[in-house]
């Protein structure tokens, strides 16, 4: 279990699997840190949790580690991969269906929500749902009832649901792609996962958790990179953030080579590829403090101006107040 105020030791971790969620807990950034004391409070009040991050941060593995700390922990994990997601079959997946309910349907399916009760259902790339499924998915959060395609009868379900994201939702809900009512049930509670190239303290840490693991796995020696080489780790972006520095090394154990770093960075977003980067983190900020002179500090009026609900503003100066906060105790 995660210590609120000590991360796990490389060695505890090394008895667990490399996918293991505590793995990515190393290191003492205090972001990461104030996650795994939110995660566990959030874990003991069962509220629906939103976790933002770019791909690879361990999105599905903080939500793991949600469900490891509460009271569902010996009830399902159903992840939930809404990309994958098909037009024609979506609901059937997700609510379930019975016997007849369209052409193929030879037999009852209990569905996502179902096959989950008791435990927790965990919704990957969530800004990725089909928009004219997301009235559904509301109606889950607020009633805890589903209903199975060709029913008419709704079923109550015990879950609790953890979404993740690597989108801004706040810009899909002002551009039409995501339902704001559904944007403000999952978002409860927010946690943002921060890239690895804001954790650049941390990568040696990783470094050295992955090789010793890996080196077990493929029995090899362990990797003992030289300071060069560990000051070319921390200098790279790692656009594929944690998931891609495990990868790095494991592919250098199964060719029983040296670990090396990409010739050519991993391609960025067609807007990223024209502007010089800038974290989304630093781009609300500089959005949120342009409104705000621009209305002379009103509120309601910079609000409107980002296109956001007055509500979300208070929220975002408020996250800002606390990073500001947090940077300062630094």
């Amino acid at each position: 279990m995660v210590n609120s105020i000590v991360a796990p030791s490389i060695e505890s971790l090394l008895r667990l699997g490399p996918e293991d969620p505590e793995s990515w807990v190393l290191g003492s950034n205090p972001k990461v840190n104030r996650i795994a004391r939110h995660v566990e409070r959030a874990a003991d009040v069962e509220c629906t949790v939103l976790v933002s991050g770019e791909t690879g941060t361990g999105k599905e593995l903080w939500a793991r580690l949600l469900h490891r700390l509460g009271p569902r922990r010996d009830k399902p994990f159903v992840p939930v991969n809404c990309a994958a997601l098909t037009a024609t079959l979506a609901e059937s997946q997700l609510f379930g269906h019975e016997k007849g309910a369209f052409t193929g349907a030879a037999g009852r399916s209990l569905g996502v929500f179902r096959a989950a009760d008791g435990g927790i259902v965990f919704l990957d790339e969530v800004g990725e749902m089909p928009l004219e499924l997301q009235p559904k998915l509301l109606r889950v959060l607020q009633q805890q009832e589903v209903t199975p395609v060709g029913s008419s009868r709704p079923l109550n379900v015990d879950v609790q649901v953890v979404a993740a994201t690597n989108r801004d939702l706040e810009l899909e809900v002002a551009e039409g792609r995501f339902r704001e009512d559904l944007y403000y049930r999952l978002n409860m509670v927010e946690f943002h996962v921060p890239p690895l190239r804001n954790r650049v303290a941390d990568i040696p840490q990783f470094v050295e958790f992955f090789s010793r693991k890996f080196a077990a796995r493929y029995r090899r020696a362990v990797w003992q990179p030289s300071r060069e080489t560990m000051q070319q780790f921390c200098e790279y972006r790692w656009p594929g953030n944690v998931r891609q520095l495990a990868n790095v090394i494991e592919q250098a154990y199964v060719l029983d080579c040296e670990p090396r770093l990409p010739e050519r960075p991993m391609p960025r977003t067609s807007a990223e590829a024209s502007l010089p980067y800038m974290d989304l983190s630093r781009l609300r900020r500089a959005a949120v403090q342009q409104a705000l002179r621009m209305t002379q500090g009103h509120k309601s009026r910079a609000a409107r101006l980002l296109g956001v609900h007055p509500n979300t503003m208070t929220r975002l100066l408020a996250q800002l107040r606390e990073e500001d906060e947090q940077d300062a105790a630094e």
